[in-house]
């Protein structure tokens, strides 16, 4: 099965009730080639918001995301139209450190009207390398610790959709053989909070949450 590694950024909100959209997707493609996995190909578009067509300052001072990146950028349903496309495949597990960018996925989509049925075989990898290293059920493991501890040197910029895909897929790469992926899918018209797959999200999957580094930053 395929690996496609990916990671999302959003807009800063700070408005109660106003959701965050997704401003870029970043994936990485690993397939197992003479036994041993390898990075295929990668992919990265920046995502046009409508329901805040404006950056925030934080927006752009945490995830270094401009203005003029999602001005000429498309909208969701295209990017994914595309993100699909380069997936090309029917046999694929969807893998992201920890559960936020799936959370996203699903409620945006379905506030959008935009079908989940790509959303398939999702895997929370940061979950499986905490326990790989011995982490404790309520000790989730951070990207950049998890590298540091595996001795890789983290390539590119933090909060940037590619670059955070493909050091996730540096550490995949080093447990591929004992990372198990999950085999399920997304039903459109079930409710998030009544999904059987969501069942595990728990207080450790936000323990390396970079969006409280937020609460840090001040009002523009």
């Amino acid at each position: 099965m395929l690996a496609i590694i990916y990671d999302l950024e959003m807009t800063v909100t700070r408005r109660r009730g106003q959701p965050s959209e997704i401003i870029e997707i970043g994936a990485v493609k690993v397939a197992i080639e003479e036994d041993k996995p390898v990075i295929v190909d990668t992919f990265q578009s920046f995502v046009r918001p409508v329901l805040s067509p404006q950056l925030t300052k934080d927006t752009v001072s945490f995830t270094g995301i401009t203005q003029q990146d999602v001005h000429t950028a498309e909208t969701l349903q295209s990017v994914l139209d595309q993100f699909i496309a380069w997936i090309d495949t029917d046999n694929y597990a969807l893998c992201s450190w920890g559960e936020d960018d799936k959370v996203q996925f699903v409620k945006e989509c379905r506030h959008k009207e935009i079908s989940l049925y790509w959303l398939l075989n999702h895997t929370n990898l940061q979950k499986q390398v905490s326990t790989l290293m011995g982490r404790g059920h309520n000790q989730q493991i951070g990207l950049k610790p998890a590298l540091e501890s595996l001795d890789i040197t983290f390539v590119g910029s933090h909060h940037r959709a590619l670059d955070d895909a493909y050091n996730t897929a540096l550490i995949y790469m080093h447990y591929a053989d004992r990372i198990k992926f999950h085999l399920n899918k997304t039903d459109d018209k079930a409710s998030y909070e009544s999904e059987l797959i969501y069942q595990d999200q728990s207080a450790d999957d936000k323990a390396d949450n970079p969006f409280l580094a937020l609460s840090k930053l001040h009002l523009s």
